[in-house]
């Protein structure tokens, strides 16, 4: 029996959203999380790719975090080192953040452990093509087909820098 349209969509949705469940709890049990959380790090991540400070708002665009949650998170990363405030010559009100040395390191140095595990996973169950549909895939759900633009990259979790 065909399935409907409708149908169709809700049930590749709920694939997508199961299939992310599970690895994210895969990823999450990973044991490299010892210096920094797997939030922490998609925030590090996230930095990291933009080459000038960014303000809060566009972080929290490409975070899956509240924005009173993520506020929270910056603040304990500042303190620790890993994150900078700077004023925002645009808007005296307005701060913007970007990584300390300390904080590209380790980015960088979880990044790769992180790498590692999603390359484990996902080479695990899918073929190079399969992985390149899935990227064109997420990436056209996203409305982003441009690869490689680190702009407004939606998915920031998987890759390492």
């Amino acid at each position: 029996m065909t399935r409907s349209l409708p149908h169709l969509a809700n049930d590749s949705w709920e694939a997508l959203l199961t299939a992310h469940a599970v690895l994210m709890k895969r990823f999450a049990a990973a044991p490299i999380w010892d210096e920094v959380s797997i939030r922490e790090y998609d925030v590090l991540y996230t930095l990291s790719k933009h080459a000038a400070p960014i303000r809060l708002g566009e972080l929290n665009r490409n975070v899956l975090l509240s924005q009173p949650a993520l506020s929270r998170l910056v603040e304990r990363l500042v303190d620790r080192g890993l994150v900078e405030r700077a004023p925002d010559p645009a808007d005296g009100r307005g701060v913007r953040l970007t990584l300390t040395e300390a904080g590209r390191e380790q980015q960088r140095r979880t990044g790769r452990r992180h790498a590692d595990d999603v390359t484990r996973e996902v080479g695990a169950a899918l073929t190079e093509t399969e992985m390149r549909q899935l990227e064109a895939i997420t990436r056209k759900l996203a409305g982003r087909t441009r690869p490689h633009s680190t702009e407004t990259d939606p998915i920031p979790t998987l890759r390492r820098q």
